[in-house]
């Protein structure tokens, strides 16, 4: 199990990550885009929209550096290993509760407004839910990792990460071995959540790295019926 869901799926999930957004791109331009809802209903849209994601873009970079900086970097700065878990736990509190109240404005304003869940897509309900789960999950994991304050559960993790973006994935699949279920679980939750990204809205976040290119994009015509 280890050695498939540590070791083997990151690189699955990765795969379709990548090749599932450049087909997607390639075959269905027309699909990407994030259906918004705002035309039909404002409400605390702004609200919501702004929680999550200044809390869900802030989490993913904070776990992206936290995980790939090996722990010789931070200590040549003088940072502790007790320290940065204290950092990661109080950072990870606060950016955790904020997407958690923005997911909440989000979901009750989709799904409790009849115009707006009558062109919400099966897809993208399944895709809220998985992703209010991975969330939860995180800030119930931030409980278990007050019981090891020394760090040793996050610089395995770290180690991990580090194991699989230098394409050493059996090696990544025994360090793993020792963590927690809960980590395992919320890891195997967030890994996933490559998988569904080429299939649903998440792809506008491509769009926002690329935007650049709208400069040199051909116009666009739009006719009425």
């Amino acid at each position: 199990m280890n050695a498939f869901f540590f070791g083997i799926y990151p690189y699955i999930a990765l795969a379709i990550f990548f090749l599932g957004s450049l087909v997607r791109f390639e075959r269905e331009q027309y699909t990407w885009k994030t259906d918004s809802s705002q035309l039909l209903h404002r409400g605390n849209l702004r609200l919501g929209s702004n929680l999550f994601h200044i809390g869900i873009i802030s989490l993913f970079f904070t776990h992206l550096v936290g995980l790939l900086t090996p722990k010789e970097v931070y200590h040549a700065f003088g940072l502790t290993t007790e320290a940065k878990q204290l950092m990661a736990i109080v950072g990870g509190t606060l950016l955790g509760i904020m997407c958690f109240i923005g997911m909440l404005i989000l979901i009750h304003r989709r799904l409790s407004n009849e115009r707006i869940a009558a062109v919400t897509k099966p897809m993208d309900k399944f895709l809220y839910l998985w992703l209010f789960a991975t969330l939860c999950l995180g800030l119930i994991s931030i409980v278990f990792s007050l019981d090891h304050l020394d760090g040793h559960v996050m610089v395995l993790l770290g180690m991990w990460a580090q194991k699989i973006v230098t394409l050493q994935g059996s090696d990544a699949a025994v360090i793993i071995t020792g963590v927690p279920t809960i980590y395992k679980i919320h890891m195997f939750m967030g890994m996933t959540l490559f998988v569904l990204f080429p299939f649903t809205r998440l792809v506008h976040v491509w769009s926002g790295f690329g935007a650049v290119t709208y400069l040199s994009r051909a116009w666009q015509l739009v006719r009425t019926r």
